[in-house]
């Protein structure tokens, strides 16, 4: 029965044929995203990278891609009944846009914890949506019951053969338009997509290496163990963060993927910055695994010319917002310092016009004389200022420390003091 998820078959491939066939029923239903060489990345790393914009599809991640393939299989009693999906956000909206295009009732279970802009967009495709626990496992609980309860179809996110030979029609597109890239680098969170990736690469390009990205705490495919990452049920990359992925695509990559590897939480805010600043690319945490995968081990893919799947980009704009903000500190381009003065007239604006003679730019000042350590005729000074770099900031501590007043830096040590 075409409604019916298919049977487990261990280690076999996605069909080619079915990946052919999915590419030519997506023309024109979602974005033949483009395939850029990522210049400016290149320059910084000494490695040709090029990036597969997913974050530019239809619904912003490569999720659409499998959902229609999905959809498009159900017969029109299926149809009618209506369609649940479990989601932390980029599956919801990929199943939400084409079932309201088909017609198709749909509901999206998803975890409490999922960023409110994905919430939102889903339910403006015209899905409802549930939110219920703390992550998919228990997301999936509840959409299994609803399939009892009400008779839906599950469009399960990744362990689905039709699904995977949507989301295999990336690599297709990737080695099309590039045939001599030797090395793709592609986020893995429930396996759908690296599986599908993987299953068209053995096909028509088996020389080329597969490397799988997870992140650090949700990384149950990596081939080496991961420093533990102190409990954190939380991270930047929600879309991978899953525990258990599914059973046909873990089969899947452990017999066509050379390899998965875990990237650090602050790897991935790093590339979320890159991809913005150097590229001008706005990715979500998932879609920036592969470029953190790279930077945090760069003589892996020395002298290769190296492809990087940029799975979606979509990102809550506050988190994005305290991300860029949290980079500027860490680079040193944003400090706060704390500096003791005097309580005396006048101390203030000297202190000022060393900050701005050194070519700093004052943000915030909070001026405090009670609740602190310091002796009664003296006070302290709480800065934020901007600085062009971290030797600049530091040739502004030296003026500062020069000039009689102790200072030191608040809130990192990313930049040292």
């Amino acid at each position: 029965m075409p409604n019916q998820p298919e049977p487990i078959d261990d280690r076999t491939p996605i069909p080619i044929a079915e990946i052919d066939a999915a590419g030519l029923a997506l023309a024109g239903a979602v974005v033949r995203t483009p395939l850029v060489e990522a210049a400016a990345l290149s320059a910084d790393t000494g490695i040709r990278l090029f990036l597969k914009l997913e974050n530019l599809q239809v619904t912003g991640s490569f999720k659409a891609r499998g959902a229609l393939i999905r959809l498009l299989a159900l017969d029109r009693a299926a149809r009618t009944a209506g369609v649940v999906a479990m989601s932390a956000g980029n599956h919801a909206q990929g199943v939400a846009w084409h079932a309201r295009r088909l017609g198709i009732p749909a509901t999206i279970v998803m975890p409490v914890t999922t960023p409110f802009t994905k919430v939102e967009r889903t339910e403006s495709l015209g899905a409802s949506v549930v939110l219920v626990g703390d992550g998919l496992a228990e997301a999936q609980a509840q959409a299994e019951r609803l399939v009892g309860e009400r008779g839906l179809t599950l469009i399960h996110p990744y362990d689905d053969h039709r699904v995977m030979a949507g989301q295999g029609t990336v690599a297709a597109e990737m080695l099309a338009d590039a045939p001599d890239l030797d090395t793709l680098v592609v986020p893995v969170g429930g396996g759908g997509l690296i599986a599908g990736i993987a299953s068209f690469v053995r096909a028509r390009h088996p020389t080329v290496t597969l490397i799988g990205v997870q992140v650090q705490g949700f990384s149950p495919l990596a081939r080496k163990p991961a420093a533990d990452n102190g409990g954190r049920a939380q991270t930047l990359a929600e879309g991978i963060a899953v525990k258990h992925p599914g059973r046909r695509t873990r089969a899947i990559i452990e017999a066509l993927v050379d390899d998965v590897v875990t990237v650090e939480e602050t790897a991935v805010e790093q590339a979320v910055e890159s991809l913005l600043e150097r590229q001008k690319q706005v990715a979500e945490g998932a879609g920036a695994t592969p470029l953190a995968a790279v930077t945090s081990d760069p003589g892996r893919f020395a002298g290769r010319k190296v492809g990087l799947v940029i799975s979606g980009g979509n990102i809550d704009n506050r988190l994005l917002s305290s991300l860029l903000m949290r980079g500027l500190v860490r680079d040193g381009r944003l400090a706060r310092l704390r500096i003791e003065i005097s309580d005396a007239p006048g101390t203030l604006a000297k202190v000022g016009a060393l900050i701005g003679a050194g070519g700093g730019n004052i943000l915030e000042v909070h001026h405090q004389r009670l609740f602190q350590d310091v002796p009664v005729k003296y006070a302290e000074l709480d800065v934020a200022v901007e600085t062009v770099d971290a030797a600049h900031l530091h040739a502004m501590l030296e003026t500062l420390r020069g000039a009689g007043f102790p200072t030191r830096l608040l809130g990192t040590s990313a930049v040292g003091d």
